[in-house]
């Protein structure tokens, strides 16, 4: 298989043939469902089409807590079929789809009761390993295990003594969610879909009743495309029903959207060598490991304000704080937090008013001849959800459609991952890197890396990490743009690379570096550099101001001080 490349040029190619002849399905939308089923429905031999107005995982696909897990306390509300789906998913992707992105990660659970608690959480966490074997693919993690109040003291320091009287260590799984779905978007583009992002669909082509196509704006060069399809598919998220209602339909069921947001903060404010799993009046809280920082997360609330720029109120970082500060022997402090996100989960409405209750199951449906929408669910479950949506679509077309493969698929580098991780200290000899810089670009990359290294060949200064964040290289950067589809500065800061929120300054300091490296890539002028620069800097500065707001409505208002770079 040919990996395909997302630059600029490849863009407009995809836009230009999407525009050329009906294609079978064209799906709506650049998030992770979208992507799978683009993938889906391009590994079934069908002609497909992906548009995402924005760019990929821009909205909820790049803002989760970055978990691939059952969801252990779906048990607890006795919805095993959820689990059981989440667990099955959760293993396909450690063992054969995704190893190079999808990590197992530990965690612990305190106990604060004497005798019962340990029997009864002890027994839904022994469920949760049996479901996870019997799923078929749950034999490569570790099963849980009992800890004493010394032991667990042992493994997470961290805690106050007081704070647990024993505790229950499980494994789930974790991947950086925006990386995920643009591997999974050039997955799709490799197998024969033509993608675009920053394409923008802004109304629907019909006759009669059907629905035959769509109307695209092409947000970057300025153009409007007629992409007609056999099926749409409209995979939104949160935007369900804002898509729906340009087509003049609300849609058999609504959407509702729930804001979390997370802390990030360094690895050395914390001292444990496993995350943490803890119960709130609400929810869960999770204190989860990423690389050189821990993630803190998450809120559950209600959101009816801006879908595309969710923001985090001082009352939400408060509330975080709070919570993790009961357990923990040294508090965590405002001083302490390097990165802040918002984010909003699609939940299906009509349950309960409670968003922490509503649905995290899927629905797919056919509103109108030409026309499937899928809505719900959650990103472990994405493959699932991609599936039973082009299953749907496939109802509509005149040929006959091969059965969903995609369990059997691995993305782009998964494919010789393992080979290479094992001769990771002889690459770093050959290239000159330290093998803890291969290691990073392995578990971002994949086998793709040798893309990456080729890059550093041609340029020796690309080998270098970033004045202000070195985490990453710089060819990761140039990478971005040149292989995966990110066209402005700030696709490269916060979701081609998280440096917009690992580093205390939010990226600003690496704004001018990164600019200027991919520049030549996308063909920028030095008033374009300084205007990427401009932007993300008032982007950073609306956040820490919505981010000092008492609550959602000055937030928000704060947050939309600073506009998007390309006006939508």
């Amino acid at each position: 298989m040919k990996t395909a490349i997302l630059g600029p040029a490849q863009r407009a190619e995809a836009l230009a043939r999407m525009a050329e002849r009906e294609l079978d399905i064209l799906v709506v939308g650049g998030g992770v469902v979208g992507a799978g089923t683009a993938l889906d429905a391009a590994t079934r031999g069908l002609a497909t089409g992906l548009v995402e107005a924005r760019d990929w995982a821009s909205g909820t696909s790049s803002r989760s807590s970055k978990l691939i897990h059952g969801g252990l306390r779906y048990l607890e509300m006795l919805d095993f079929a959820l689990v059981r789906e989440a667990l099955k998913e959760r293993g396909l992707l450690l063992e054969r789809l995704a190893p190079h992105l999808v990590k197992p990660v530990p965690f612990l659970y305190p106990l604060q009761r004497k005798g019962w608690e340990r029997w009864y959480a002890g027994s839904g966490v022994a469920l949760y390993d049996a479901m996870s074997v019997s799923s078929g693919h749950g034999r490569g993690l570790p099963v849980h295990r009992h800890l004493s109040q010394k032991r667990a003291l042992r493994v997470a320091p961290c805690l106050k003594r007081d704070a647990l009287v024993g505790a229950l260590q499980y494994y789930d799984a974790q991947m950086d969610d925006a990386r995920y779905v643009a591997t999974m978007v050039r997955t799709a583009a490799a197998y024969g879909a033509q993608v675009a992002n920053r394409a923008r669909v802004v109304g629907f082509l019909r006759e009669g009743e059907r629905v035959v196509g769509v109307r695209v704006e092409d947000v970057e060069g300025g153009g409007d495309y007629e992409i007609r399809a056999q099926q749409i598919v409209n995979a939104t998220g949160v935007w369900t029903d804002d898509t729906q209602a340009l087509i003049g339909e609300r849609g058999q069921f609504h959407v509702r959207a729930s804001k979390g947001i997370h802390l990030v903060v360094p690895k050395d404010r914390i001292h444990s060598t496993t995350g943490l799993i803890l119960r709130t009046e609400k929810s869960v809280l999770f204190v989860i490991p990423w690389g050189r920082h821990w993630i803190v997360g998450t809120t559950d609330t209600d959101w009816d304000l801006d879908k595309a720029h969710p923001a985090a109120s001082s009352a939400d970082i408060d509330y975080l704080l709070e919570h993790v500060n009961e357990v923990l022997a040294t508090p965590l402090t405002r001083d302490d937090v390097e990165g802040v996100y918002a984010g909003l989960r699609p939940l299906l409405a009509g349950e309960s008013d409670a968003t922490s209750k509503l649905s995290r199951e899927h629905t797919v449906a056919h509103p109108l001849p030409g026309l499937v929408v899928v809505a719900g669910g959650k990103y472990t479950t994405y493959r699932v959800m991609a599936k039973d949506a082009v299953d749907e679509a496939v109802h509509g077309l005149d040929q006959r459609v091969a059965d969903c493969v995609t369990e059997d698929v691995p993305l782009v580098g998964a494919e010789g991952y393992k080979a290479l991780w094992n001769a990771r200290a002889r690459t770093a000899a050959r290239t000159g890197l330290h093998v803890a810089r291969i290691e990073h670009l392995l578990n971002r990359y994949g086998s793709l890396t040798e893309e990456l290294l080729e890059l550093v060949v041609a340029d020796p200064s690309l080998g270098e990490p970033l004045a202000h964040a070195d985490d990453y290289l710089r060819a990761e950067a140039v990478y971005a743009c040149t292989h995966e589809g990110a066209r402005h500065l700030d696709d490269v800061l916060t979701r081609r690379t998280r440096i917009s929120i690992e580093t205390f300054d939010r990226g600003t300091r690496s704004a001018r570096e990164v600019a200027e490296l991919i520049a030549p890539a996308l063909g920028w002028d030095d008033d374009q550099v300084e205007k990427e620069i401009a932007h993300y800097r008032k982007r950073v500065e609306a956040e820490r101001e919505s981010q000092r707001q008492p609550d959602d409505l000055t937030a928000d208002a704060a947050r939309l001080g600073a506009p998007d770079i390309v006006p939508l």
